[in-house]
């Protein structure tokens, strides 16, 4: 991990100095009505998905082995949530840095410690953007930061980090478990991961809890940044609880699969006056195209 961890500190090096020598520095968002939600909601480039005609995509030249790592999830699938600790000098490590620096950008505006990745269906890559955007913003020096992972039905992030949690998020809802007897550090970063062990049987009612609030409001001032991985927005009152109580709000949509009817009742569902923007996954490459979505 220590090698991994100096790989990703050299990219980080290296993305500075170019920046010194005359890359332009991202625009942030236009700035909300008084009162009102965004005038527009920006979009951004994630990574690429399998292009028409048969050809193979980024992740899969990537990883094309289709080995079992994981109960459940094949090395591809996991090597692809941590795209940015494997390969932190690819075009998809670069859009999660240039996703860091937008939101860097708007909370000089507004406070975004707490920034929750949700998506409209499940499969849209949502804990993929947020396992890599949380990696790259504990490249920042001095930034203390907190993944958690939200999702009480199918958590991931402790499977695509390698973890093994003795505790998690509902033990801390419940009582059963102290907040720092489940909070586990990735070795060689300065990221730390709330993760989840135990599935209750009423995931909606704790993630919608007193508790719930308490604990966001208490990671909230021990972190820099936490980034709160939801379950998918459409079809579970899950994600709408946990939103509500972050600061800003990546919705996660996938190019070619997510329709629009389901982003804008996504974005009807969750609070649009906190909607950050939207995060464009598996898009085709191609390298500074950035805009909006009216």
């Amino acid at each position: 991990m220590a090698k991994v961890y100096d790989a990703l500190r050299r990219a980080e090096e290296e993305r500075k100095r170019r920046l010194s020598v005359g890359e332009a520095p991202l625009v942030p968002a236009a700035a909300p009505a008084e009162g009102g939600p965004p005038a527009r909601i920006p979009f951004f480039e994630a990574g690429p998905v399998p292009s028409a005609g048969g050809r193979t995509s980024l992740w899969r030249r990537l990883w094309p082995g289709g080995r079992r790592s994981e109960p459940g999830e094949s090395a591809f699938e996991g090597n692809k949530r941590r795209i940015t600790l494997l390969q932190p000098e690819s075009f998809v490590a670069e859009q999660f840095r240039s996703l860091r620096g937008r939101l860097d950008a708007m909370s000089a505006k507004q406070p975004l410690r707490t920034i929750a990745m949700t998506s409209p269906n499940a499969g849209d890559g949502k804990t993929t953007a947020a396992i890599n955007l949380a990696t790259v913003t504990a490249l920042s020096l001095g930034r203390r930061v907190l993944l958690v992972d939200c999702d009480l039905r199918k958590p991931k992030i402790h499977l695509a980090l390698g973890l093994r949690p003795e505790a998690g998020l509902a033990e801390v809802l419940t009582g059963a478990k102290s907040l720092d007897d489940a909070i586990l550090k990735v070795e060689g970063m300065n990221l730390e991961v709330l993760p989840v062990r135990g599935r209750p049987p009423n995931p909606s009612e704790l993630l919608s809890s007193q508790n719930m609030v308490e604990l966001v409001e208490e990671v909230s001032k021990r972190y820099d940044r936490v980034i709160l991985d939801t379950p998918a927005a459409l079809g579970m009152p899950d994600a709408k609880a946990v939103a509500e109580l972050a600061d800003g709000i990546v919705l996660v949509v996938r190019a070619d699969a997510t329709s629009r009817r389901d982003i804008e009742a996504s974005v009807d569902l969750i609070d649009r006056r906190r909607l950050l923007g939207l995060l464009l996954n598996g898009a085709h490459m191609s390298q500074g195209r950035y805009g909006y979505i009216s």
